[in-house]
């Protein structure tokens, strides 16, 4: 088929992603959509995916995400006439250790919150279902009769049956050789067959999205790395409908395959590959067979199946696929070219997600902006640091490794580590600190007294770093406590249009004086958060945003695609030229008279303000703010007097009770004064009336804002959702977050966040509740409220305040 001159949309990859995506963008009434393949359809990775579907991720969006794939799948052939092989033959998850078993009773927890049909299994009853399952030593299994499987090739040509009967132009044996950009927007594809104009791009080209979207500019981190399961010969009594069953302790799938099984896993040290690229001809083709490299997972598979120790082996695949750093797959419009997307890095699990993410994808396109609650596969989530190629190797060979290992709650990943420093890294080490990783940086968790190693000791009770986190809770609330915070986000907004940018995608007032800082949220067209950011107004056009660790480049692409190409604005990161020092605690103003003669009263130096000091040989900017709750400033100095400043307030602190605190001590300090954390609380999925934050929005701003009409008429109702606040018992077994909250005995949300209460002596919590009607907070509050923790009900109370106050 020759190519159009022009199509509106233009997919590059032809496998199930690529074509699911054209698929949604046909239903959503887009028939100009050309789809380019280099080779054939399904030619890539597709082809030999094994085909397993399941609901269950790891949040609700995601799990509606899922869910809506298997609705899909299973009334596809229905709609185009073209077999998919969908069967819903159910999955069986089997626990061989208590802990996995713990973790199975908080995953059907939340399945029943989500709406997920799940049942909890005995090892005998695991059995039944599954009569050549060794049982013996397993603690039970869980039971997801709605999962199934379905046949990847078939699936993808049933996508694509569906796409072209709408319109779609589906154009194989076509090379995409780069893109034309023009006003920071893709405008155009050149290929081995000329030149096509186009008003959006989608890159779905699988492990070779990576090298293609560099040719745009486009930072995608991708690796490739071996894959591999072997197809044996028949078993007796293995069947069509014999469940898809998966031993995670043995990093093993079974899905029966013509009368045998299909064995699959993930070895624990994976096997990278295609470093300096994946041949452009790599296509129905495998790499060599690899016995040594899988010799984990043949062994453990004789162990849960013993009838393979006498059944044959057909032939081994190995067949290579695209991973990411972090195990979730990558979503979105780029932040470095507008119009441009990316769906790729489905990390062996492109057939189950493929459904779902191709009409996330497909809305994102159509509306103008990601439909929901995204966060965790967002592209936005990643920063330049993740370009790194010697980086994304060792990552790649964790994360593929971690597939189907216990993951512990804050679990910290370890390659690639150190890799962005703090300039006060080397001096928090030496007292002790405990470090984790976020969006690349390195950041104090926690520090260990003396006498205790700086070392997480994973569990699912008590954690070992509870009792300093304990003290360093003390320190905040009684004297005072240091926190770097360097790895805040940090953009520099300037221009004549500056204050008109951001009054327009900021809900609060920005037109303040200088001197001043607004706390305020940027918001979709829905009302939703699109994040949350204090502004320092530096000058009449200038403006400094604080944002999250994590959250810098998806703001800073936000401000970009929202800056018309007539108005005059810069807007760029700084976060590598500040660091962050936060004192908090009521000994904090103290601490800081013995370094400035400037007024300090609140008087001079009101909430919400800041002022330009001389604290020792460094030049800062004093902010007084408090994340935790209380008295406390943010203290913003150049990274080259990071380090003179930490060893000056030790000097002249020490005998105020100065104490250093990680991360760890601030989210549980944050959630008992009620604050929200973007995206814990805070995502495109809630607005601030729900979020309990209204006050940061002016709804009769003249000068109007994105998501002004929504709040408005959102304002007018009673809500359907609200974030409340649970204080709640601690147990052997911790809440970590994500526990169903229970209202008269039903699942009605789960906990967003939850930590440990130093002042309250107890667990607290921050998590929505949904009520089927609309209700004030006193109806809802009326209602007796419990947690389900690790299996067990535990009492909570539920409020609409902090539930500790200054």
């Amino acid at each position: 088929m020759p190519i159009p001159t022009r199509s509106e949309i233009v997919i590059v990859g032809g496998g199930i992603v690529g074509v699911s995506l054209a698929y949604h963008l046909a239903k959503l009434g887009k028939r100009e959509v050309t789809v380019l393949e280099q080779g054939q359809i399904t030619c890539g990775t597709t082809w030999h995916a094994a085909g397993l579907v399941g609901q269950m991720r790891p949040n609700r969006s995601m799990t509606r995400m899922s869910r809506y794939g298997i609705e899909l799948y299973r009334g596809l052939e229905a709609e185009t006439g073209q077999a998919t092989g969908w069967k819903t033959c159910g999955s069986l998850n089997v626990a061989r250790t208590p802990e996995r078993w713990t973790i199975y009773q908080r995953q059907a927890a939340m399945a029943r919150s989500f709406g997920v049909e799940v049942e909890m299994l005995t090892p005998e009853e695991a059995g039944r279902l599954y009569p050549i399952l060794r049982t013996d030593d397993l603690q039970g299994a869980l039971w997801f009769p709605e999962d199934g499987k379905a046949n990847p090739v078939d699936l993808t040509q049933a996508l694509a049956r569906g796409a072209r009967q709408q319109g779609v132009k589906i154009v194989e044996g076509i090379r995409v050789e780069g893109f034309r950009l023009g006003r920071g927007a893709v405008v155009g594809v050149e290929t081995d067959q000329g030149y096509l104009e186009c008003a959006q791009l989608a890159c779905c080209a699988g492990q070779w999205t990576r090298a293609l979207a560099a040719k745009a500019g486009v930072n995608v981190p991708l690796f490739s790395a071996e894959h591999f399961y072997w197809v044996t010969e028949p078993i007796e009594g293995v069947h069509p409908m014999l469940p898809v069953m998966r031993d995670p302790d043995g990093f093993l799938y079974f899905k029966e395959e013509v009368g045998g099984l299909l064995v699959g896993g993930f070895e624990p040290v994976a096997k990278p590959w295609g470093k300096h690229g994946i041949p452009e001809k790599f296509e129905f083709q495998l790499l060599p067979e690899d016995w040594d490299q899988v010799e984990v997972l043949v062994q453990n598979a004789l162990h849960r199946v013993p009838v393979l120790e006498q059944t044959g082996v057909k032939r081994q695949i190995n067949g290579p696929e695209s991973f990411t750093p972090d195990g979730n797959f990558i979503l979105g419009e780029a932040p470095e070219v507008r119009n441009f997307f990316v769906a790729a890095g489905f990390n062996s699990a492109g057939i189950a997600n493929a459904g779902g993410a191709g009409r996330l994808l497909a809305e994102w396109m159509v509306w103008g902006e990601s439909p929901g609650d995204l966060f965790e596969v967002d592209i936005r989530r990643f920063g330049p640091y993740a370009a790194n190629l010697n980086w994304l190797e060792g990552r790649t060979v964790e994360t593929l490794g971690l597939h189907y290992a216990m993951r512990w709650p804050r679990h910290e990943l370890e390659s690639g580590r150190p890799q962005r420093r703090s300039p006060l890294y080397g001096q928090l080490e030496s007292r002790g600190a405990c470090f984790g990783s976020k969006m690349g940086w390195e950041r104090a968790n926690w520090f260990a007294p003396n006498g205790q190693k700086p070392e997480m000791a994973y569990t699912l009770g008590r954690p070992n770093w509870l009792e300093a986190v304990i003290a360093e809770q003390n320190a905040v609330r009684q004297a005072v406590g240091l926190f770097d915070q360097s790895s805040f986000g940090k953009l520099l907004v300037v221009g004549r249009d500056a204050l008109g940018v951001l009054q327009r995608l900021c809900a609060n007032e920005m037109d303040v004086p200088v001197g001043q800082i607004v706390y305020t949220p940027m918001l979709n067209a829905r009302g939703g958060y699109e994040s949350d950011v204090t502004v320092h107004r530096l000058g009449r056009e200038e403006f400094f945003v604080v944002t999250g660790t994590a959250q810098p480049t998806r703001d800073l692409a936000w401000i970009r695609r929202h800056t018309g190409e007539n108005e005059h604005l810069y807007a760029l990161e700084v976060t590598n030229a500040w660091s962050v020092l936060s004192l908090f605690g009521p000994r904090a103003e103290a601490l800081l008279r013995r370094l400035t003669a400037v007024d300090l009263s609140l008087e001079a130096f009101p909430p919400n303000s800041f002022l330009e000091l001389h604290l020792g040989f460094a030049n800062v900017r004093a902010a007084r703010v408090s994340y935790v709750g209380g008295p406390g400033w943010e203290l913003y100095v150049p990274v080259e007097m990071a380090a003179g400043l930490y060893q000056t307030l030790w000097e002249v602190g020490a005998d105020l009770g100065l104490r250093d605190c990680g991360y760890y001590a601030l989210d549980a300090l944050r959630i008992e004064a009620g604050r929200r954390a973007f995206p814990s609380e805070l995502s495109p999925d809630f607005n601030p009336f729900e979020a309990g934050l209204g006050f940061a929005v002016r709804l009769d701003k003249p000068t109007g804002f994105v998501g002004q009409g929504a709040l408005r008429a959102a304002s007018r109702t009673q809500l359907t959702r609200r974030l409340l606040t649970f204080t709640f018992p601690q147990t052997e077994l911790f809440a970590w977050g994500g526990e169903p909250i229970l209202r008269d005995g039903k699942p009605v949300g789960e906990l967003s966040s939850v930590g440990y209460s130093a002042t309250q002596g107890c667990m607290v919590g921050l998590g929505y509740v949904y009520s089927s009607a609309p209700e004030t907070a006193k109806e809802v509050l009326v209602s007796s409220f419990a947690l389900e923790v690790s299996g067990r009900v535990v009492p909570a109370k539920a409020g609409t305040q902090a539930v500790w106050k200054p």
